[in-house]
């Protein structure tokens, strides 16, 4: 079972500041690997926002409250890095960055044809959303709670409820699971 600590996102206070600061990065670096794997298509790509999120963690440092989840600050950051890269890529070259073709990398379990099937359609959803929505799924798809979600996107939990409840509808007119009743996502 993970520390109450851990839980609730935040880090024991028995380190010292760079100390504490390195553990909480290392603990939930995993969050920064999301991220880059859902807005970056080459490796080079993803490895150059992982080092702009990095750079942009390191300079917010000191601007971090312990009172409150690193792992929301931090994806909060990753999220707002992201976005701004993809909207600089659209308004210069007027394309979307396409998500990867795979997330083999972030799963460590294995995965059965259908589920890869499934995955890929999901993908593919996925690449017609705009970079908002995007974001938004990456937090519901990483089962983060609509309070998290709301602090971390900067939106009122009920609106929060809203966005999703339109996304998975629009999702499954896109999947063709149902109609769709409207193109409110």
């Amino acid at each position: 079972m993970r520390h109450r600590a851990e839980q609730s996102g935040s880090i024991p206070r028995d380190k010292t500041e760079p100390e504490w600061f390195a553990s909480a990065l290392s603990r939930h670096g995993g969050i920064i690997r999301k991220v880059a794997w859902t807005y970056c298509r080459s490796a080079e790509d993803r490895a150059d926002l992982t080092q702009e999120i990095l750079a942009q963690v390191i300079a917010a440092s000191d601007r971090y409250d312990r009172d409150r989840p690193f792992a929301t600050w931090l994806y909060r950051i990753a999220l707002n890095v992201a976005i701004g890269q993809v909207r600089a890529v659209y308004r210069q070259a007027r394309v979307m960055v396409p998500l990867e073709d795979s997330h083999s990398g972030i799963a460590a379990e294995p995965v059965d044809h259908e589920r890869r099937e499934a995955r890929a359609a999901l993908d593919a959803a996925m690449l017609e959303l705009d970079p908002y929505n995007r974001a938004l799924l990456l937090l519901y798809l990483d089962e983060r709670s609509q309070r998290e979600i709301a602090d971390i996107m900067g939106l009122s939990p009920s609106n929060v409820g809203t966005k999703i409840a339109r996304l998975k509808r629009h999702l499954r007119g896109s999947l063709g699971l149902v109609e769709p009743e409207g193109d409110d996502a």
